[in-house]
């Protein structure tokens, strides 16, 4: 069994500009750790990397993954040096355009368009008026088959803050879904992107230096589209600029790993990893994996909020799984 747990935004919420994004507060962090650190022993990716491609490799009945996906600035500052002090691992994903090109990816314009307006409500009704202007050139859908389609709330979010995601996210054309986003970004968190992307994410000298004191970087794909809607033309192209990326940063090439954004693939995908010596891929199931019987390209992973943030928290039900 092994428990691998995922992360993204971590910071002094509270204390930060944007006190609405949803992220893990620094001291619940801690807590975290040190109830990781009480009921499981924490592996590296190499480990990993070695027990699914050699079956005579166990690894502890208990092991844990840590996993950190999108290259936020947040990394390097805050959790990198709790790593880095315990003397554990933690496997990295930064998209590659978002350290090649100082660019805010979409995926993060959305969080802090939400994280600046509280009413979710009137933010849908604002992208339906929007898209208006656009309807014939770009062949939109009625809004009722927009809001049925993408209205769904998940166990994270409302109905009307997925709505707002899946729409900027894939539900739009990339075109109008670019031009309405960027719209909103520029008049509800900042105007000057360059500054805002070098503020909110690693560059390459800070993953170089996570790197050589221990931690693991690898794929989040080059762009962080939703990999299963391109098409295997694009697929390729996304992979081959994240690989060279990943050469650039002195990884080591034979024993790579794939991180999905979104969680999202396809078949055709997984041949395409596969070809390319990808050894592990990593989704957003919400489950414990199994290395006897998952897919080594398709492992699960919980989220930070799947287990205690308390480190004399008792066992809830993922960590009683791993024991009885």
């Amino acid at each position: 069994m092994l428990t691998i747990v995922m992360y993204h935004y971590v910071r002094e919420l509270k204390q930060s500009r944007y006190p609405e994004i949803k992220g893990l507060e620094l001291q619940l962090f801690k807590e975290q750790i040190e109830y990781i650190l009480k009921h499981y022993t924490v592996v590296t990716m190499e480990e990993v990397i070695a027990a699914v491609s050699d079956p005579q490799m166990k690894l502890p009945s208990n092991a844990l993954l840590l996993t950190f996906d999108d290259g936020y600035m947040d990394h390097y500052q805050y959790v990198f040096p709790i790593l880095n002090e315990k003397k554990i691992q933690g496997s990295f994903f930064p998209p590659a355009k978002v350290v090649t090109e100082h660019q805010v990816l979409d995926v993060n314009k959305i969080h802090y368009i939400l994280a600046s307006v509280l009413d979710k409500t009137k933010l849908a009704e604002q992208i339906l008026r929007k898209i208006e202007p656009y309807r014939l050139e770009y062949e939109l859908l009625s809004d009722n088959e927009y809001i049925k389609n993408y209205a769904i709330a998940n166990r994270f979010d409302t109905k009307e803050v997925v709505f707002i995601k899946r729409m900027l996210q894939k539900g739009l054309p990339e075109n109008l879904r670019n031009i309405i986003t960027d719209e909103l970004f520029k008049t509800f968190v900042y105007e000057d992107e360059l500054t805002f992307s070098k503020e909110l994410y690693m560059n390459l000298d800070q993953i170089q230096c996570m790197k050589r004191n221990g931690m693991f970087i690898g794929s989040h794909s080059y762009d962080h589209y939703w990999l299963d809607t391109l098409s295997c033309e694009e697929q390729k192209q996304e992979i081959d600029l994240s690989m060279e990326f990943l050469r650039q940063i002195g990884c080591d090439m034979d024993n790579w790993v794939m991180c999905y954004p979104y969680g999202a693939y396809n078949e055709s995908l997984l041949q395409l990893l596969k070809e390319r010596g990808c050894k592990v891929g990593l989704t957003t199931l919400v489950a414990i994996a199994d290395l006897n019987k998952d897919h080594p390209l398709t492992l699960p992973r919980l989220d930070t909020n799947d287990l205690p943030k308390d480190r004399n928290g008792e066992m809830n039900v993922w960590t009683r799984k791993v024991f009885f």
